[in-house]
């Protein structure tokens, strides 16, 4: 029994003697084994090693170890850690050529991280003014339509949104603030689902306050732009 014990002991201090060799990877070293690990699909592991390589602020690669840690985070839809890289980097390294993708994809982070419609929504606000503000400094970037498109859609929770809270207030018989909802909702001026079932039941909250004569403008709108829908057929009785 003593005999294996030493034998254990040798060994252990065998190995850690051969670790204590062990030479470190030189800033090089590791970068070159993140690009290997990224292009493999690794991303974890790759953005550890240009996290180290960012640490170690060699001049020369610090600003793109930087920006490909974003990526690895922004590749396994770690959007948080994501979007703290990618403002360092716009913060650290402003006129840097690919500060643009850096703002782009900040801003993708932040519509990512938004909530559903009827939680809080200041990631999503924030979003909409992050790719307005990309718009803005490159207008002639090929992204900026697809920047548009993340706005619509942002907007378009933002209408989730006033409609949730109005339905709310509507199903509590709280009709004076639900139909301001609604309204606000109508004023946008869409052409969609959302917009359809407010003027369905701004006209139907009119009514219930007898309030024909705005009821009726409300419900032929709804005739106008939607027509043969399920709503307005619905309150055609109210209106014969």
């Amino acid at each position: 029994m003593h005999k294996i014990l030493s034998i254990l002991l040798i060994a252990l201090i065998i190995i850690t003697a051969c670790s204590s060799n062990k030479t470190a990877l030189t800033t090089e070293e590791k970068l070159a084994l993140a690009d290997q690990l990224y292009a493999k699909g690794k991303y974890s592991r790759a953005a550890e090693l240009y996290a180290q390589v960012y640490l170690d602020r060699i001049s020369t690669s610090s600003a793109y170890a930087l920006l490909r840690e974003a990526d690895c985070y922004f590749k396994i839809n770690r959007f948080a850690d994501a979007y703290a890289a990618y403002l360092e980097y716009i913060n650290n390294f402003p006129n840097y050529p690919d500060v643009s993708t850096a703002l782009f994809r900040a801003a993708v982070c932040l519509y990512e991280q938004s909530l559903e419609p009827q939680y809080d929504q200041t990631e999503t606000l924030e979003a909409i003014e992050a790719f307005e503000k990309f718009i803005a400094k490159y207008p002639n970037d090929p992204r900026c339509e697809e920047a548009l498109q993340y706005i619509q859609k942002a907007k378009h929770k933002l209408t989730e949104k006033k409609f949730h809270i109005g339905y709310t207030y509507y199903k509590m018989r709280d009709y004076s603030a639900a139909l301001m909802y609604f309204k606000e909702i109508i004023a946008e001026g869409n052409t969609n689902s959302l917009d359809r079932q407010s003027l369905y039941y701004a006209t139907l909250i009119l009514h219930k306050q007898k309030l024909d004569d705005q009821a009726l403008i409300y419900y032929n709108t709804l005739k106008a732009k939607y027509p043969g829908s399920k709503e307005s057929k619905k309150l055609a009785k109210y209106f014969k």
